[in-house]
């Protein structure tokens, strides 16, 4: 088991494993633990999933009190100087990674609208990961409540 962990491939599994598996178990402590006399957060229950046109991607808008109930929050991709030149530079906490390994982040275009977007990520230093392709610098990402937005959008959790 520690030399399946110590391979790339054992520590992105895993890591795909824990997203999907937090994804999952916050849905359901929201579904089932709604703070104060509030409902839980439910698809078609503050909340949409929408097709974008012409693409393979979602975007899942959620209501105002949603957002708080969550507890969604957001930072913005920098351009920092690195070993010389500029790279885009996004919190690590706003990368999610799916069951492939494939990087992604949820970008906030719209108030209360949430966009998946992909990521190449070219190294993690601290708290920070350096992308070799993403969204331009200035875009808003979400940092707290990815998992929750992925779970909304694939429906884990859900009542069907």
């Amino acid at each position: 088991m520690s030399t399946i962990l110590r391979s790339r491939i054992g520590r992105l599994v895993f890591g795909a494993l824990v997203v999907v598996a937090v994804a999952i178990a916050v849905t359901l402590s929201i579904r089932a633990y709604p703070t104060g006399s509030q409902e839980p957060v439910a698809a078609g229950d503050g909340v949409r999933v929408e097709q974008i046109n012409g693409t393979d991607t979602h975007r899942v808008v959620l209501t105002t009190q949603a957002v708080s109930r969550l507890g969604i929050k957001t930072a913005q991709i920098q351009t920092t100087d690195v070993a010389g030149r500029q790279q885009l530079t996004i919190p690590y906490s706003a990368v999610l990674y799916d069951a492939d390994g494939k990087a992604w982040t949820y970008t906030n275009p719209e108030p209360s609208g949430y966009v998946r977007r992909g990521l190449t990520i070219d190294t993690i230093q601290g708290d920070f990961a350096t992308l070799t392709d993403g969204p331009p610098a200035g875009t808003t990402v979400v940092t707290v409540g990815a998992p929750e937005l992925y779970g909304t959008e694939f429906g884990v959790g859900g009542d069907e």
